[in-house]
């Protein structure tokens, strides 16, 4: 599974580092070091936080709260996967915003895609594309 360092995870749920450090030294989200001491967030926690963060229920400064979208790509964290017979359904949870793409069972196993991971979802029209990060 993936682990993520506090400025990666900072930048997934869209806020300073210094609140994903603050929430982390609240036990808000688990962290555990690596050999070298450096806190890292499991990728499954991670991706429960940020829903709680999207769901406006994990507190925090307002003002940290980052709102972009360059080229309509939205770089977040996968927070579900539901796989069907031949259709997929992918959940991103990037920043604030919660995007649900609708894409075939093939392209989720090609892609890997699992809940932890990073992923971009691109949007164009009225379809979510989403990359492997």
């Amino acid at each position: 599974m993936q682990s993520y360092t506090i400025g990666q995870a900072a930048r997934l749920l869209g806020v300073s580092p210094d609140t994903a450090r603050r929430w982390a030294d609240a036990g808000r989200v688990a962290t555990h070091r690596e050999e070298g001491g450096r806190r890292l967030i499991d990728g499954r926690d991670l991706a429960a936080f940020s829903v709680e963060v999207g769901q406006g229920q994990a507190g925090g400064d307002e003002d940290d709260v980052s709102y972009t979208s360059a080229r309509n790509a939205f770089p977040g964290i996968v927070t579900a996967v539901k796989l069907g017979d031949v259709a997929a359904q992918v959940e991103i949870q990037a920043g604030p915003h919660r995007l649900v793409s609708l894409l075939t069972r093939e392209a989720v196993e090609e892609l890997g895609l699992e809940v932890g991971m990073q992923a971009t979802a691109r949007v164009k029209s009225t379809s979510v594309h989403i990359d492997r990060t």
